[in-house]
Parts: structure tokens; sequence; C-alpha cells
């Protein structure tokens, strides 16, 4: 039932009648065809250690071949062995190999110390039924009005463009609206004008592109030169949780929900995913929960922007959105931002309350000198400063800005962040920063104690200065404009940073999820 056997083959006096003089005595008996003798020493030279594995390769592939190939080099057999003992013959020529009504099999010898030491018979596997056809499946419906991107060197050659569009869908009824706009997005050149017609279906594009061609403005229209510059992601802090913030988006995209999953699994609270997507979970609102959920949605959404080929340049963000952008860089490991992030959540909801936040409507400098327990706990806008700390001594700033016309606001949180209140656990957190790894940042991220790029991200004792000092976001957004970034993408449960920096500089402001709308 063994159709062919690589030999050891050495090629010596001593060796080659040993191991024939063995396989005439086994595979040689009792046969109706002849059992086929070759070694690929002849054909490659001995491989030493690889040769064992060597002829198991050579065997696997005349199998799939159906052909035993040629041993090389023989004049004739060796005259040290008696081979009218037995059917075995050598393969001075390649041979079909056929079935003979059995699957192929063959030995594999390994006299000698050569690969494996052992011996081994290969047989073919059983004929693999072939595979069904799959019907073909239409393309799932998308939902939604959707962008056609256009892109020409100039004003005319881009109304041009549009009307030639125009011509070839309407000419071909199999074009779809996502067909097009894939194709679009990903296959043609990004040039200096640009226009882009959104629509649902194919007559509300052809409508728009040929009010593009004929020089009309449309209402479902929007042209007008790219804006240079580069793109800067900005992570929200603590303030901008909502309930399902993210849960379309994990029903949507995989790697969003791969994402989130992992970076929940990595070290934070396991309820976590529970407690951000079921309305009404008010432990949403406890610092414990708020700061890890903003860093599990912050770190998905970055990596779904990644899987789109949309990267940053720079990365700025506030207060706990510090600690996602230093992750993101790779100034922290997945398991050592968690470690991190929910070390400072925790410790924040175990101190006492008692304290209050503040928005006033001043610069830093109208604010000036503040009373004993209380700092300055953010500088937003340009007028827009936010203090923190005794919550008697924070609301007479308070009024005093007031009487002068100017307006305030409480903040809605648990405790005064950034203020003589985060003393008690400072010393703590110290330990648990300094029991983490760091990296430098490969992508530039925006200090929030100096609001200059970082230099010091991989020192513990920056995080515990970050958890005390201000969040000088104000600066951050201004070194921002003066490294030429010009579009700003924030990547966090609303637009908050997209209001306040727009207040400060100008540009391309984007949130990626907002309040009460799809996402």
């Amino acid at each position: 039932e063994v159709d062919a056997v690589e030999a050891h083959g050495t090629g010596t006096t001593l060796g080659d009648p040993i191991e024939a003089q063995a396989l005439l005595a086994t595979y040689g008996q009792e046969r109706d065809r002849p059992l086929w003798l070759g070694s690929i020493k002849s054909n490659i030279g001995h491989t030493q250690a690889a040769a064992g594995v060597a002829g198991v390769i050579k065997m696997v592939m005349a199998m799939r071949h159906g052909l035993l190939p040629k041993t090389l080099h023989v004049d004739a057999p060796t005259p040290h062995v008696d081979w009218s003992t037995g059917a075995v013959q050598l393969l001075t020529d390649a041979q079909q190999w056929k079935t003979n009504g059995h699957p192929r099999r063959a030995g594999v010898s390994s006299f000698g110390i050569s690969g494996t030491n052992a011996h081994i018979i290969i047989e073919e596997p059983p004929a693999a039924e072939p595979a069904a056809t799959p019907a073909a499946t239409p393309a799932p419906a998308i939902a939604g009005p959707l962008p056609w991107q256009l892109s020409a060197r100039s004003e005319a050659a881009l109304r041009a463009q549009a009307g030639r569009l125009a011509d070839a869908v309407e000419a071909d009824p199999d074009l779809t609206v996502a067909d097009v706009g894939w194709s679009l997005a990903t296959t043609r050149a990004a040039l200096e004008q640009r226009a882009v017609v959104v629509a649902g279906d194919r007559d509300q594009a052809v409508a728009g592109l040929r009010a593009l061609a004929a020089g009309a403005p449309a209402g479902n229209l929007v042209r007008g030169q790219t804006a240079a510059g580069k793109l800067a992601y900005l992570f929200t802090g603590q303030g901008s949780q909502r309930h399902g913030m993210g849960s379309t988006l994990y029903n949507t995209y995989p790697i969003f929900a791969d994402t989130l999953d992992q970076t929940i699994a990595a070290g934070l609270p396991t309820e976590l995913r529970h407690i951000m997507f079921t309305p009404n979970d008010q432990r949403l609102h406890q610092t414990r929960y708020t700061q890890p959920a903003l860093f599990a949605l912050q770190t998905a959404l970055y990596r779904l922007m990644e899987s789109f080929a949309v990267t940053p340049d720079y990365l700025l963000g506030h207060s706990i959105g510090e600690i996602t952008a230093a992750h993101l860089a790779g100034v922290l490991s997945l398991p050592d931002a968690a470690t991190l992030v929910t070390a400072r959540a925790a410790l924040m909801q175990e101190l006492p309350g008692g304290g209050a936040m503040l928005a006033i409507q001043a610069t830093e400098q109208e604010i000036g000198s503040l009373p004993d327990g209380v700092d300055i706990a953010a500088i937003n806008g340009p007028t827009s400063v936010v203090i923190s700390g005794d919550e008697d001594a924070v609301f007479a700033v308070g009024q005093t800005w007031t009487e002068r016309g100017r307006k305030t606001k409480r903040l809605t949180v648990s405790h005064a962040f950034h203020s003589p209140h985060m003393d008690g656990m400072l010393n703590q957190f110290r330990d648990v920063a300094a029991s983490l790894t760091y990296a430098e940042p490969a992508i530039p991220v925006i200090s929030n104690l100096t609001g200059s790029i970082a230099d010091d991200l991989a020192s513990p004792d920056y995080w515990v200065k970050h958890v005390r000092h201000a969040v000088r976001f104000t600066d951050g957004i201004n070194t921002l404009a003066a490294q030429g970034v010009t579009k700003y993408l924030e990547l966090g449960p609303d637009g908050v940073l997209t209001a306040m920096a727009a207040d400060t500089t100008t540009g391309t402001f984007t949130p990626t999820l907002r309040s009460g709308r799809p996402e």
C-alpha cells in the first residue's frame, strides 16, 4: 500500500546496501508493481539537519503534482545489493504517480542523524469537496446622505468635471450613490479646488452635479478651496460625558467595538460599557467612572479614525484627555494608561467634597490674585477662565465678577479639580505613576501645564502636577496655530473643545460626535 520511498540515500558502499536490503525485505515483497525508490540528496545535496524534512517536502509536492521526480546521477544500481529479492526499482526517470485504487502513499526514510531521526508514511488527503458557489448577495443599503467629492486645478475644470460625472451617472443605471462616492473618495487626486455634493439618492446627486456645472449654488452643495495646514486631535475632558456615547458606533464598526472592549479589559472598571450605554445610569457622572469612560471612548474613536486613514500631526487633551493623548502618542502602553486613568479617577472620587468650580468671563490677567483655597483650574479661551477650590471663596469671587457685568457659570462637578482640594491624593497618585513604564511620544503632544509642546511626559512627576495645576488650553491652541495647524478634530462625546478652540483661533473645527445627532 506504499507506492514510493524517499531514501536516506547516502551513496556509500556501507549505507546503501543496508538501507536497500531493509526496503526489499519489508516494502518489496508480494507486490504487483514496483516500489519506487529515490533520494533528494541526488537533486540538491545533503541538507544535514534539514535532510529529514527536505524528504517530507519533496514527497508532499510529488503528491500534489502526481509525479515522482527523477533521481539524478545514477549510472547503475549498486552491485552490493541483490535487487532480485524484491520489487524495488530506482527512479532513474520521472514516473507518473497513479493512485492505483488507493490514496498515494510514500515513506520517508531517515537512517542516521538527518533532521528528525525517525521514519514517516505520508498519505494524500481525501479529495476536497468542491465548494458551493455562494449566491450573489446585493451590497448592503447605506442609510443617510453620502458625499460625492470632486476636485480640480481650477474652478472651471471643477464645474466641467461635475457635468461629465452627471452624464456618466445618467448613462449607467447600475451606478449606486455609495459606489460612486467610494470611488471618488479613494481613487481620485485631491487637488486645489474642491466641491462636495451631498445626496441621498441618484436623482439628488445628479441635480447637485448639474447645479455645480451650471455655476449656480444649490442647497445640497458645498464648494470652496481646500484649507492647507496640519491636523490636530482634541481630546475632551470631564463634564462632556453623556449616556449612550459611542453606542451606535459600537454596533456599526467592529474596529470601534473591539478597541472599546480591549481598552476596558486592559484595566478599566469591568461594568464600564454597561454604564456608558445604559440610559439614566447615574454612575456615569461619578468621577471613578467618568474619566475611564472618556478614555475608552476617545481611544476607540482614535482607532476608528485611524482605520479611515486619518492621522493627526498633533494631539491636545483637556485634563483627563491628555492621558488619552499620551497613550495614543505611545508614551504609555494601553495597560499602563488604563492603570493611570483608573487610579486617578478612584483617588479623586475618594476625596472629600465641599468644593466648587466656576467659569468666569475674564482673562487670566484680569483674574489676578485669588484668595487662599482657590486657584485657576483652566484657561479655556481668551476671556474664559475657570476657578476652583473652597465653595464659599469661589462664589465670593464669582459675585465680584457678576457685579462687574461679567458672565459666570457654576460647573456641575463632584469635586474641585485642579485646586488645593486635590492635594490629599497626590502622594498615592505619585506612587502609581512611578510604577509605570514611559516612552517618548511618537506624535507631538501639547502640554496642559505649559501650553507648549510637551517634553517631559515620560516623568511621573509631570502627571502629578497635571492633577494639581491649571489646564492652559488656550495657550495650547495658540501653540498649535503657530505650528501651522488649521484643522481641529475633537474626539469626545460632544463639541465642547471645538467651541472653545474656535474662540481662540481661526480654522476648521469639527467634533466627531454631537449630542442629539446620529453618530
